[in-house]
């Protein structure tokens, strides 16, 4: 079996983008509106329409079995409007995840997004994950450390300000994918830099707080490959091997912390499989994300990286049974057997 702990739904109808203009449209008449959560008038025909030829077509294509799938990262816009507006946003986003894994149940399992919103506390996030995963079985949520959209004024991951959500993750027994959503910061690059550079960002505040000690069952996966971890593992572990008090950096990180294979080319994965341990990466594609090209070099896509991970001399036979799916199963233990 192999499953893809990394999916989003970036193909939804247009309804969708709709109700979010829609939004936009009252904050610029009111940046404080309440407004209401209203309707999303999309039928479960257009569901199917919209992942038949996409995601539901490369499944296929690719040999995944699953997808473990959430809403579309560059539209969870934590930085617009206010706790009421991701609220609202947020909740339809889930409902079509869930509408998915009713009508597809072999090919995706939901992960949630959460209502963040800058200065606002994590209990609507803690409603949120509880809701998701008790009324429609998900199994993991998307974390956003930086809701401020690139200019990161918020507290640090390893700040009390999250550890009510810390403590739900916890309670629940359900991992979180570190993941930004779009930058309205004009330094960044939305998936060029903003997320690799949060990648890399919240592993050093993991590093640097008691986060990982005072939560010892937390699990986070670091997508994109870790951002620049892998390649400047070295680096941390010197930094970690100055901080007082703390163990070295393997066993600091990698009882709690993974990373996925959403790296793009083969030196990349090679490098991944070779500097972290096999139990600590789970197969990802980002199916359907930010790259969708062709490598002119390969003359496959750039995000086709199943194809990357057969071709790996750093994963042997057992490793990549672990990477394409046991991990997942261990990381997500409410996807079950």
């Amino acid at each position: 079996m192999i499953i893809d702990c990394h999916g989003h739904y970036t193909t939804a109808p247009s309804e969708l983008g709709d109700y979010r203009d829609a939004q936009r449209s009252e904050l610029e008449q009111d940046p404080l509106a309440v407004g209401s959560k209203g309707f999303l008038n999309i039928s479960d025909q257009q569901i199917v329409d919209s992942l038949e030829g996409n995601q539901l077509k490369m499944q296929a294509d690719r040999g995944t079995d699953l997808t473990i799938f959430s809403p579309r990262a560059s539209w969870m816009g934590h930085h617009i409007g206010n706790g009421h507006t991701s609220k609202h946003w947020t909740e339809h986003c889930n409902e079509l995840i869930h509408r998915i894994t009713k009508l597809y149940p072999d090919n995706f399992v939901g992960v949630a997004q959460l209502p963040q919103s800058p200065g606002e506390s994590m209990a609507a996030c803690v409603a949120e994950l509880e809701r998701c995963v008790n009324e429609y079985g998900f199994i993991g949520c998307n974390l956003n450390p930086d809701p401020t959209g690139g200019f990161w004024t918020g507290p640090p991951l390893g700040d009390r300000y999250w550890y009510p959500f810390y403590e739900s993750m916890c309670d629940l027994n359900v991992p979180a994918m570190i993941h930004v959503s779009a930058a309205c910061n004009p330094q960044f690059h939305t998936t060029g830099s903003h997320y690799l550079g949060a990648d890399t960002t919240a592993f050093m505040q993991m590093l640097t707080s008691d986060l990982l000690t005072d939560f010892l069952s937390i699990r986070f996966i670091i997508p994109h490959g870790g951002g620049a971890v892998p390649y400047h593992w070295g680096r941390f572990r010197g930094l970690v091997q100055a901080m007082d008090g703390k163990p070295d950096l393997e066993e600091l990180v990698l009882g709690n912390v993974f990373f996925d294979t959403c790296v793009y080319h083969q030196p990349g994965i090679d490098l991944l499989l070779d500097v972290i341990p096999p139990e600590n990466v789970l197969f990802a594609s980002e199916l359907l994300g930010a790259v969708r090209g062709v490598d002119p070099n390969t003359g496959h896509h750039f995000d086709d990286t199943k194809r990357y991970i057969d071709a790996s001399p750093n994963a042997s036979g057992d490793d990549k049974a672990m990477i394409f799916a046991a991990n997942a199963k261990r990381v997500f233990p409410r996807l079950g057997g």
